[in-house]
């Protein structure tokens, strides 16, 4: 499926400008910003305002932003005559004698984001309006351990399910991957659970069957990135996502953007050591926080426990046993929820976050397993005055933070919005 590139205000490859801005950020050259990089910066801050605080007339953004009412039209005007913004119905001016105040706020006719969730043994794919409206999901399975090129068949055809119903094309396609990502590269450097993935330049391959602009990141990272535009890290200058299931991984959002390492490395938590010459990990070095605080954990503690249906268990079902009265899930519950604050507390302790947000298994377990986790960093951590520290869950799921954050990748890389 090919698309016609979009006009002259794109989310496209990234222009010069921003290309420099980047460089600067990375380097340990001292780079100025350019006029139209800083154009670009101040375009992405509006429309971050927009996330972080709902429809605004142009005299609230310029509050917002501490600056006059003709600089923030200057940025906005564009964006109004290429229909990626909206201007609502006027009101009456809070100010006597005012201008009356039309709301802007994100076109609903704007093209949509295309975003994909790539984990061993399932892709998901959808369209994500750029209020974070969901829509067109398309699911398939394919053979973790399988050919390559059947994996490709199957990306193929259920990205074009999706991108198919979208009336215009996308701005772009962002891919959340289980694994190791390069994200600089495009590629999936190693998935130890679906070895079909290993090695793939997915960006490449997608951008030559769709013609669109594509992003990847490590999908806890996407995770983040949805908590940021759309969850519980709207507005947050400082927190972190930490997922657990059949691996554990997170990431990190530091004095407001997403930290990234070389090459997008950075988040691999799951493979942090919390006890030395512990169990073998599937990376082949022993004591990671992963074999203590993921699903195999969890199950192989079930049948030491006698636990009925031990390969079923999640955090969910052991909150749920535990306020039926089950004595054995509370214990093992605590158990696991302890092991999940070891590594929270590690990361408080070196970052000081103060505010973790919980998804995939744990989460499952809803405010009592996060209050739970609360207790035991609350008990483990060097205790600082007047810090307080917040551990909740993302409420709409999963599947649905990490296919908003593919699709908040594509915004950030490609509207410039600094994050």
């Amino acid at each position: 499926m090919k698309f016609e590139s979009q006009p002259s205000y794109s989310l496209g490859q990234r222009t010069p400008a921003t290309r420099e801005v980047a460089a600067g950020e990375n380097s340990g050259n001292v780079t100025l910003v350019s006029q139209s990089a800083l154009g670009a910066i101040n375009r992405g801050r509006v429309l971050q305002a927009l996330y972080d605080n709902g429809p605004k007339s142009r005299a609230d953004l310029a509050r917002l932003a501490g600056v006059n009412r003709t600089t923030i039209t200057g940025i906005v005007q564009p964006m109004i005559e290429d229909q990626l913004l909206i201007e609502g119905d006027a009101s009456p001016s809070d100010v006597k004698g005012g201008k009356p105040a039309r709301p802007l706020y994100f076109n609903p006719d704007a093209p949509m984001l295309g975003a994909v969730l790539l984990l061993p043994g399932t892709v998901q794919s959808c369209l994500v309006a750029l209020t974070g409206e969901i829509k067109a999901v398309t699911k398939a399975e394919f053979d973790p351990h399988g050919d390559t090129e059947a994996f490709i068949a199957v990306m193929t055809k259920t990205l074009t399910a999706t991108l198919s119903q979208a009336q215009r094309a996308p701005f772009g396609i962002g891919v959340a991957s289980a694994g190791m990502i390069d994200s600089d590269k495009g590629t999936i450097l190693t998935v130890n659970l679906a070895p079909v993935l290993t090695g793939l330049p997915l960006v490449a391959i997608l951008q030559e069957r769709f013609s669109l602009p594509v992003v990847i990141d490590h999908h806890p990272r996407a995770l983040l990135v949805g908590d940021r535009w759309f969850g519980p890290g709207r507005g947050q200058q400082n927190f972190a996502a930490v997922y657990t299931g059949e691996v554990l991984g997170g990431a990190f959002f530091i004095d407001g953007k997403v930290y990234r390492g070389l090459a997008g490395s950075g988040g691999e938590l799951g493979h942090s050591v919390v006890q030395i010459d512990g169990a073998l990990c599937n990376c082949g070095k022993h004591g990671c926080w992963e074999t203590v605080a993921a699903l195999p954990w969890l199950r192989k503690e079930a049948v030491r426990m006698g636990l009925p249906h031990p390969r079923s268990v999640t955090c969910a079902r052991l909150v749920k046993e535990t306020d039926e009265g089950s004595n054995a899930a509370e214990e093992l519950l605590d158990r696991y929820t302890r092991n999940v604050a070891f590594g929270i507390v590690n990361l408080q302790q070196t970052l000081s976050l103060n505010s973790y947000v919980l998804h995939g298994d744990v989460a499952g377990g809803g405010m009592k397993a996060a209050e739970l986790i609360r207790r035991h960093v609350k008990q483990l951590v060097v205790k600082r005055p007047g810090q307080e520290i917040s551990i909740t869950v993302n409420g709409i799921g999963e599947g649905h933070t990490a296919l908003r954050g593919a699709a908040g990748l594509v915004l950030s890389s490609h509207l410039k919005l600094v994050i």
